[in-house]
Parts: structure tokens; sequence; C-alpha cells
């Protein structure tokens, strides 16, 4: 055998005993969540994990007889196949939340699978196979009550996880190779930096066509216009993909605007930003609730239940969020009232660009009067360390021609830069955005992304950058 091919035989192997003994030793802990989930049936489940964790600890012990891939393939194909028949034993609740086992197997594949393209589409087909013959049995769900309550986001999620995959693989397989070759001869200097331009070619590629999924799933602009006919929403990502997101749904008379903030950004960010989405559109969406304390807690259950495996070892992935709920007048495009809950982002709110004096909040600014204020909402996050059942505050106010609003990240204010290097801070931004309430919203995206860029510089952008503003 080659030395590049045993040398990666050996990351493999490494990778599918990690997977095989996670496989062995978690899937049956898993029961705890089947409890929770379906308690009449977890018995049942209980069993079938531990069947699954039987093979997978089997395949480990006899890993020298049996392919690398196939050490890994066993676990993933059984667990594949008992979440399929899971799902198809469950009404739709149910469904829901298993769905975020699933979305775990993939994510869980993604990091520590290590095997050639062919293996991914095989267990992926065997387990689309098993979910269909498993829920025409079974199910009592339609095709779009499956695909509403996670179908969709398992699916994105599965892709997803076969690029990262295939970039795992096809990187660590070249790293290799070319480590190799250049302690055979130096001339292949050359040769490895043709190699390294190769992978940042791949991981960028990858990263791309993230990228266009995660753009998928934002909103709309032209059903943003139908409601705010003056508004502009400044979105740039550190990175390709981001862990900011907006969000916006208009129904019943009631439009939602949202600007969140997610742990991270990049491709961590990215994927906490689908899942925040996915949640937000069936809190509002499906389960028709508009007032924007309860979804903010209804959210902030919905994240906890995601990243938290087991009770004592609780995730701190969450997000940040300022969201506004508009009431519509006739016929359903004049804002009317705004109510207000923010999980860590303020709302700054603009009348008759005045500026209240008096003493500081934590952010800078006295709260609301009668002309200018900085709504602060609650200071914990949705998800981390926020309790489950937390109930988010809310404020409303009628609207007058004329008021603007602006949520925002922590990204702008967080920039570092200009002549002494230090971050650009909420007051200054307030402070900008008063000195440009003559401008159309239009006009102030643009003032806010050239003052950025001057007060930059030389420097990096730190951070995923988002401010939506609105005016009246």
């Amino acid at each position: 055998m080659e030395p590049w091919k045993e040398e990666l035989n050996k990351v493999s192997t490494k990778y599918h005993v990690i997977a095989c003994w996670l496989a062995g030793v978690l899937d049956p802990l898993w029961a705890l969540s089947d409890y929770s989930v379906i308690p009449e049936r977890w018995q049942e489940f209980f069993v079938i994990r531990l069947v699954v964790a039987g093979l997978s600890l089997l395949g480990l012990a006899f890993r020298k007889k049996i392919s690398v891939e196939m050490v890994a393939f066993i676990p993933v194909l059984a667990i594949a196949i008992q979440n399929a028949y899971m799902y198809g034993v469950m009404d739709a609740e149910a469904f829901q939340k298993h769905t975020f086992a699933c979305v775990a197997l993939f994510i869980g594949a993604g990091m520590v699978v290590f095997w050639k393209l062919i293996y991914s589409y095989v267990a992926i087909g065997i387990a689309l196979i098993a979910n269909i013959v498993f829920l025409k049995l079974f199910s009592p769900l339609s095709l779009e009550d499956i695909m509403v309550n996670g179908g969709l986001l398992t699916f994105t999620v599965a892709i997803f996880s076969i690029l990262l995959i295939q970039t795992r693989y096809n990187l660590t397989k070249k790293e290799i190779v070319a480590r190799l070759a250049l302690a055979e001869s130096n001339e292949i200097l050359e040769e490895q930096k043709g190699i390294i331009e190769e992978k940042n070619k791949d991981i960028t590629s990858s990263i791309n066509y993230a990228k266009h999924i995660q753009q998928a799933v934002l909103p709309n602009f032209a059903e943003i216009d139908e409601v705010f006919k003056d508004h502009f929403v400044f979105y740039k990502p550190k990175d390709i993909v981001s862990g900011d997101f907006y969000w916006f749904a208009n129904k019943g008379g009631k439009a939602l605007i949202a600007a969140c903030d997610c742990t991270g950004h990049g491709v961590p960010g990215a994927f906490v930003s689908m899942i925040g989405n996915n949640l937000l559109n069936q809190i509002v969406l499906e389960k028709d609730i508009n007032d924007t304390s309860q979804i903010l807690s209804l959210l902030n259950d919905g994240v906890k239940s995601v990243f938290t495996r087991e009770k004592e070892q609780e995730a701190q992935d969450g997000m940040d969020m300022a969201l506004l709920q508009f009431e519509l007048g006739e016929p359903h495009t004049t804002p009317k009232s705004v109510q207000y809950s923010g999980a860590g982002n303020p709302l700054l709110f603009i009348r008759n660009g005045l500026v209240t004096s008096g003493i500081a909040d934590e952010y800078g600014f006295k709260p609301f009067e009668e002309d200018m204020g900085v709504w602060g909402g609650d200071r914990t996050p949705i998800g981390g360390s926020t309790a489950t059942g937390y109930v988010f505050k809310s404020e409303s106010i009628e609207l007058q021609e004329g008021d603007t609003m602006y949520i925002f990240s922590d990204g702008y204010p967080d920039q570092f830069g200009g002549e002494k290097g230090k971050k650009f801070m909420i007051k200054r931004l307030k402070q900008l955005l008063l000195s440009i309430q003559g401008e159309c919203m239009v006009r102030q995206k643009e003032i806010l992304e050239n003052t950025l860029e001057e007060w930059i510089g030389t420097n990096e952008q730190v951070d995923d950058l988002l401010v939506i503003g609105i005016r009246v």
C-alpha cells in the first residue's frame, strides 16, 4: 500500500473508532429524550437503541477484519434506520421534536465520519428509502406535514454534512500527500503551494455553496417592501456565511421583523442561524403566535431543547435578538403601532429627530421619553444560560408619521477602528443616526456603509454586521 494511503487509513480509523464509541455510548442515552417526546413507546425505542449500540460496538471489536469505512458505516446506517422507524410511528408534534435527533446525527457524522463521497451517497440513499418505507407503513402524516415539521430542515442539514465530510476527506488526503512529498524533495515546494491554493479553493467553494443555502431561507425583500415603504437592511457577514440573520413574517394584519445575532460566525454561526430561522417560522407561521414576548419565550425553549442533550451538560449556544411586531391598518400595509421585545439587542426609536438629555443607562442614553430613546428589552439571550420558561417583557407604542426605528446586532457598534483603534460604540451609532434623519432610508444605508468603511480603515472586520432601519 502506498505511504499516503496507509496514513489516510490511520486518520480514518482514529475518527471512526470515535464514531463507534459515540454511537455505542450516547445513542442509548437518547432514550431520555424519547421518554419526553413519546413516552408510550420509549421502552420499544430503548430496545432498538440498545441493538444499534451493540452493532456499533461489535463493528468496533472487529474493526481489524473489516474495511475502515465499514467501521463508521455500520453505526451511521443503523442510527439512520432507527430514526426512520421512529419517524414512522410519531405524530406531528413528536415528529417535529425528533427532527433534532436526525439533525444531530447528520452534524455528528459531519464531524467524525471520514470516508469517500460514495459512502455518503449510499448512507443517505438507504436512509431515504427507510424513511419512505416506514412513513408509508405506519405514519398518518401527509407529505406536507412531514416537510413542515422537520423534513425540509433534515434534508438541508444532510446536504451540509455531505459537503463537510467530503471537504474534510479531500483536504486531509491532499495534506498527507503534500507533506510526504515535501520530505522527499525540495522541488515539491512549488507543488505544495498549488495544493494549498487548491485547499482554499475547495473550502471557499463549499462555503459559497452554503451561502446560497443560507440566503435561500432569508426573507424576500419584495415581501418586506410591501409593508415598509421606507426602510433598509444593512447586512454584511464577516465571512462568507453569517451568524447574523434577519427574519420577516406578514400574517393576519401583523408584520414581524427581527435582527438576530447567533453564537459565533462563519459556518458554526450559520448552522445556528438556520435552526433559529426554522424555529421562528414554526412559532409564528405554524402556531400562529404573534406576541413578541411569547415568541421569544418559545424560541428560547426551542433553542435550549435543540442544544441541550443532557441536563448536566447544558450547551451555551444561542442568539441575541430584537423583535418588532407592527399592527397594520387597512389594507394591511400601514403600520399603526409597534410592539418590541429584545433578548440582548436594543431598539433605537427616533421621533421628531430630537435628543433628550439625562443620566445614561447601560446603553449610554436615558430611556425613551417623548422624542427618542433606547429600549433595552431583556439583557438575557435566547438559549445559553437563560432558564427554560423565561418570560421576556414587551413594550408597545402607537406610531406617528415619521417615527423611525433601528434594530441591529452588536457587529456595528463593536467594530474597531478610527485613529485610536477603539470600538465604534452604540453612542456614536446613535449620534450618526440622528445626524442623517433628513435622508431617506436608502441613503441612510449608504451613509452607514461609507462611515463604517472609513472607520475600519486598514483594520479587519471583527464580526458579522446587521442593521435594520424602518420609517413610518
